[in-house]
């Protein structure tokens, strides 16, 4: 009985006619779907916790409080679909993020019989510190998301109420989050072009200066407040991981140029050539060269290529 295409023993580098290929991608699609959608719906069913979870860096006014000046806002929906628009958008981010584990080892299984054992080595090198990274960005972004919220309100005139909107404040706080998360993997990006051999050590200990200001800077622009809580708070760990980054490099490239000395020559640039003589050692005797059977003679005079072909004389 023939196999099924499931069961079939599979090709050790992956190999496999496009409709099989086509099908793979179709299943791997399908249960990242799946995962998503559980994800979603169970999402649905905890939105109101969820949206409380994400709005607790805003200092809500209590009853009878109309927000006057900048010491605490109203959050509210101000159309007639912010509710069900805002819970679908939070769901479905939900489930993006809580499903990813799922749908990012799909997508792995599906890239990685394409390729080589080092890259493969590297991925997973690359994911294992990845996931973490972005969780320290994003745990410390929640943690700064006080301090911000509270000092933008702060900015509210006397006498005016600040009304926000429960979308804006879910859309400023998952803003938040990523772009600290995407921060921190900033580091990690300069190590694996350093393991491939794209960005050396050297380099990178050279761009220091502008690296040190290119992060505060994007600390103080990214993080909307006045004092220099924020931009610290972003800016000094991502400056730690940025010598943590150089330091490897170094050593990686140090430890790659004893393996192999040619290793940070450009392409165009030709290597050193050795060319001092080595000692020679002491000479072996050559031995005589033996006698050839046609220069040979026989025991009756005769020559060996006489005596092979019958012509020796007998005296």
């Amino acid at each position: 009985m023939l196999k099924s295409a499931r069961k079939q023993e599979k090709d050790p580098e992956g190999r496999m006619p496009l409709v099989e290929h086509l099908r793979e991608l179709r299943n791997r699609l399908a249960k990242g779907l799946l995962a998503i959608t559980a994800v979603t719906i169970v999402a649905l069913v905890y939105s109101e916790e969820l949206m409380q979870f994400l709005t607790r860096s805003v200092p809500t006014c209590p009853p009878g409080v109309n927000s006057n000046g900048g010491n605490c806002a109203i959050v509210s929906f101000n159309t007639l679909m912010a509710p069900f628009s805002t819970t679908i958008q939070l769901s479905l981010t939900a489930g993006l993020v809580v499903a990813s584990p799922v749908w990012l080892y799909q997508l792995w299984a599906f890239i990685a019989p394409g390729l080589h054992k080092n890259e493969k080595k590297y991925t997973y090198a690359f994911v294992g510190a990845a996931v973490p990274l972005f969780a320290a960005g994003a745990y410390l972004a929640y943690l700064i998301l006080p301090v911000s919220v509270k000092v933008l309100i702060s900015l509210t005139p006397e006498g005016s109420a600040n009304i926000l909107s429960l979308g804006d404040v879910l859309d400023f706080t998952l803003r938040m989050v990523l772009v600290f998360g995407l921060a921190f993997e900033l580091p990690l990006v300069l190590v694996m072009l350093n393991l491939t051999g794209v960005l050396s050590g050297r380099r990178m200990a050279g761009w220091w200066r502008g690296v040190i200001m290119g992060v505060f800077i994007f600390g103080a622009v990214i993080t909307p407040t006045t004092d220099p809580v924020g931009m610290i708070a972003l800016a000094g760990p991502i400056t730690i991981l940025y010598f943590g980054a150089v330091a490897f490099s170094l050593l990686n490239d140090r430890r790659r140029k004893r393996a192999n000395p040619d290793a940070e020559l450009d392409d165009d640039e030709a290597s050193s050539l050795d060319l001092t003589p080595e000692a020679v050692g002491a000479v072996e005797p050559v031995g005589a060269a033996r006698t050839l059977p046609e220069q040979s003679t026989g025991e009756h005079g005769g020559t060996g290529a006489q005596r092979l072909n019958g012509y020796d004389d007998v005296t």
